[in-house]
């Protein structure tokens, strides 16, 4: 792929950037679609009423949090945004991505597309992020004029301090597209499982009052300021008795195994060696499934990225690979289920959220569910930027949410 040339970091907004609305895009990880329905969080609620909502967002395949961040963040599918997983090889690089790796989530050249923060670069906005994936990195050679590397440990509340800080700036540093990350939900859906309705309770509405504070005081600044929240992906209960160990997949001798829990990528170390390697594994199969990657199931289309490897093993429905010290370290807690997501995006368990307000949104609509990918043109509709050609997303699906169309 061409990567196209950018301009120099933008740090003064140009003139006629400075006479466009400002963005907000939460994101909330791990937030199913149905949370807010479910336990009625006041702020959020509200926020909803006074807005438009879709029924729900479907995440692309695997429905993991560093491909559907970058989805959303490029309008592109992982296939051809080229963050295929929260770990995978790379041919080109012969590296291994993992997202918990700082040399590579850095690495600039994992990140195909033109991300949103480069996007709005490109037009002459500044831009700001509290954490999105992504914005750690070079991507086509800069960053957001302002961010932070991740921190776990950073409060919700500082997040939201420093937003209201940047949106305080002169007019010409103010950014004009700021991206937040709020991890509540997901940390709680995965210790304890999506059916666990007083721990999840507890952690959504801490994080409503959260929310609830940035709404009022982004009001208060009386700019036209969009709010666009969304999540990556939902949750699914996984008991016990459904994780597979990744060791029994394992051949380090004939190939090299990348794990995503819900999808299993397969690079043998001899290309002649395919088909045995094909043969052995399904002789093995126990509660999964062995693909060619062109046959793989739950893509929005056939994979096309080398990256992914040859052969891929999917797990039965809600059952989820892991490590045998993992699977014990689970057994030796006293909770039974746990919460995973990465699975088909068919299921309404694995969709997340998209809530928007401000002035350039009705008030009281529903949109249908739709697609992580078409979040990319909306928000380049609202900064009034060029949607770029090769994106997977498309403005005329999302953008009945609009007033003016």
């Amino acid at each position: 792929m061409i990567v196209p040339s950018v301009a120099t970091l933008t740090t003064v907004n140009t003139a006629a950037a400075q006479k466009k609305p400002y963005v907000i895009l939460i994101s909330l990880d791990g937030f199913r679609w149905d949370y807010v329905d479910k336990y009625k969080p006041p702020h959020l609620t509200a926020f909803i009423e006074g807005g438009v909502k879709a029924q729900s967002l479907i995440p692309a395949f695997p429905s993991k949090t560093f491909p559907n961040h970058y989805s959303i963040a490029t309008g592109m599918y992982p296939d051809n945004h080229g963050i295929i997983g929260n770990v995978f090889y790379s041919y080109e690089k012969d590296a291994t991505y993992k997202l918990s790796d700082r040399t590579t989530v850095t690495d600039g050249s994992f990140y195909m597309g033109t991300p949103l923060w480069v996007q709005a670069n490109n037009a002459g906005m500044v831009t700001a992020s509290y954490f999105f994936v992504g914005t750690e990195a070079n991507i086509q050679g800069i960053h957001p004029t302002y961010y932070y590397n991740y921190d776990k440990n950073v409060s919700s509340e500082t997040r939201v301090d420093q937003a209201i800080d940047w949106l305080d700036l002169p007019a010409a540093e103010r950014p004009h597209f700021i991206s937040m990350y709020f991890s509540d939900m997901d940390n709680t859906g995965h210790r304890y499982g999506p059916n666990n309705d007083a721990e999840l309770k507890k952690s959504l509405f801490a994080l409503d009052i959260v929310l609830g504070d940035l709404f009022k005081r982004v009001k208060d600044t009386e700019l036209p300021v969009q709010i666009v929240i969304v999540s990556d992906h939902g949750m699914l209960e996984v008991p016990l008795d459904k994780y597979i160990p990744r060791e029994t997949v394992k051949n380090d001798t004939l190939y090299t195994t990348i794990d995503n829990g819900t999808i299993v990528s397969i690079h043998p170390k001899d290309d002649g060696e395919l088909e045995n390697i094909f043969n052995q594994l399904q002789e093995k199969a126990n509660h999964f499934t062995v693909y060619k990657t062109k046959d793989t199931p739950h893509f929005e289309k056939a994979p096309t990225s080398k990256n992914w490897g040859p052969l891929q093993i999917i797990p039965d429905p809600g059952y989820y690979f892991s490590s045998i010290r993992s699977i014990e370290a689970r057994k030796a807690s006293s909770r039974k289920v746990f919460g995973h997501h990465g699975f088909d995006p068919k299921l309404k368990e694995m969709h997340g959220i998209f809530y928007a307000q401000g002035t350039a949104f009705k008030e009281g609509y529903t949109q249908p569910s739709i697609q992580n990918i078409h979040v990319y043109p909306l928000i380049c509709k609202l900064l009034g930027m060029d949607i770029p050609k090769e994106i997977d997303g498309k403005l005329e699906v999302i953008q009945g949410v609009l007033k003016l169309q």
